[in-house]
Parts: structure tokens; C-alpha cells; sequence
């Protein structure tokens, strides 16, 4: 099976986490599935910019990208976190192929609209040569993807790394695309954790501000996906890593696993 997981968060700050991610990635690869990764970094992003002086804007969960920050994005995603990545998952045992969208044309962006706002070098991916992945894991390795991708006027832009990992999903046909989160998994207005949760209850979430922030790019990300043929999308906590092997073969007790309408 085709499986596209994306990480972030903690599951990149914390190298306990991110080895005990990567190992179980390794895990499912060495079982036969064909298994890509997708990372964030906004925290170290963050950090960095900090570090120069500058100052996080967002805007219903995507970062204000100046010039200037989108520079720093591409040092800091498609650099420091993206080689970081690669160490992990060949510490765990498989080779890993380290790139970002603009690399082969992988990914191609344009410019994201979004209504009363200028968010600068912020991008959403509208095409995709999924040949790279193949072509690596014919090879016995992982792709690791960091979020950025080249627009038509040779620009870089940012790309949020769940609807990245969403429109890596699609276009390489996955079986299964799984979010690994600092959350537990998308809570209810109560604050339990929902096993289950439809594309349809998405908007009343929404509406009463029951989910916000960097939950609405990601559960937009799970609704593009099982839009376009991506089989199962789960919202798993980076802590419950380990449980990843056993996915197809019993049921899991942690995060939400979201289900079309």
C-alpha cells in the first residue's frame, strides 16, 4: 500500500519522538508498504525568525511569508529540518531521499488568495509530478518532502505541510494519509477526543469555534484528500507513533480518523 504521513510539532523537536516516527516508519516500509514523508517545522521556523528579529503573523492557521521569510522558510524547512529527517529515518534503518516541491518540479504552486488578506509567499499546490516518489521507492528508499514549492514565476512559496501532504497523497494515488499531531486528535465542545469524525460535521466546528487555528488548514487538508480518492485519513498523535505497523491490522485507541461525508 501507498501511505503518506505527515509530521510535525513535537515530532521534530523532540528526537525521542521523532526516532520513535521514523522507526515505525521504517517498520511499515520494511513490510512492503511504500511509505513517504512529509514534515512541517513551523517551531523552528519560528524560532529562527525570532532569532532575526522578526515577528509570526497568522492567519487561520497560515504564516504571514514576506520575502524575507519565506528565505529563512527555505533555509530552515528545506535545510536544517528536511537533513534532520533524512538522519532519523536512515538512523532507523532505510535510506531517505531529502528534497522540497521545487526539486524535479515535483510540486508546482501559485500564489493563495485568501479573501481580505495578503499572505505574501504563501502557496497552494496546483500540480504535482508524483514520478520522483516512484522512482525513489523503486529504489528501497523513503522520499521526505519539506513544504516549499516553486510557482509559476519562479518564485518559492510556502506551503501549509498538511495540504502539502494532502495534495502528495492524491497525486501519488495513497491508500492511507495519516497526520501525526501534537493533539490527541480533534476534540468536541466538550474537549473529548472524537474517534470518528465526517467532512459533514466539519463546518459546525468550525462555526462554533469548536476547532481553529492549525486544525483548519489540517482537517481541510483530510477533506481534500478523501475528496480525490485517498482511502483512509487519520489524525494520530506523534506520541502513538509506535502504533503506526499495526494500522491495517487492528483497531487503534488513539486520534480521530476522519471519514467522508
Amino acid at each position: 500500500m501507498k501511505i503518506v504521513i505527515k509530521i510535525g510539532g513535537v515530532a521534530l523537536e523532540d528526537e525521542a519522538t521523532l526516532h520513535k516516527c521514523t522507526r515505525a516508519v521504517v517498520e511499515m516500509a520494511k513490510d512492503g508498504h511504500r511509505v513517504a514523508l512529509v514534515h512541517g517545522g513551523g517551531t523552528a521556523l519560528t524560532r529562527t525568525l525570532k532569532l532575526l528579529g522578526k515577528q509570526s503573523d497568522f492567519i487561520n492557521g497560515l504564516r504571514i511569508t514576506d520575502a524575507e521569510t519565506r528565505d529563512v522558510a527555505l533555509m530552515v524547512l528545506a535545510g536544517m529540518v528536511n537533513k534532520k529527517v533524512v538522519a532519523a529515518v536512515v538512523k532507523a534503518g532505510l535510506p531517505a531521499v531529502g528534497f522540497c516541491g521545487g526539486d524535479g518540479m515535483t510540486f508546482r504552486a501559485r500564489k493563495k488568495e485568501t479573501q481580505g488578506y495578503d499572505l505574501g509567499f504563501v502557496g497552494e499546490i496546483c500540480a504535482v509530478e508524483p514520478r520522483w516518489f516512484e522512482a525513489i521507492w523503486s529504489e528501497g528508499g523513503i522520499p521526505v518532502l519539506s513544504s516549499l514549492a516553486l510557482g509559476s514565476d519562479g518564485e518559492y512559496y510556502n506551503v501549509n505541510a498538511d495540504q502539502m501532504a494532502s495534495a502528495c497523497a492524491i497525486a501519488c494515488k495513497a491508500d492511507t494519509l495519516i497526520f501525526l499531531t501534537d493533539v490527541p486528535g480533534v476534540k468536541d465542545a466538550d474537549g473529548v477526543v472524537m474517534p470518528w469524525l465526517t467532512t459533514k460535521q466539519v463546518p459546525a466546528l468550525i462555526a462554533g469555534s469548536v476547532v481553529g487555528g492549525g486544525m483548519l488548514p489540517k482537517l481541510e487538508a483530510c477533506g481534500n484528500a478523501l475528496k480525490r480518492g485517498v482511502g483512509r485519513v487519520r489524525i494520530l498523535p506523534a506520541a502513538q507513533a509506535d502504533a503506526l505497523p499495526q494500522f491495517y491490522f487492528q483497531k487503534l485507541e488513539y486520534g480521530t480518523e476522519v471519514i467522508g461525508a
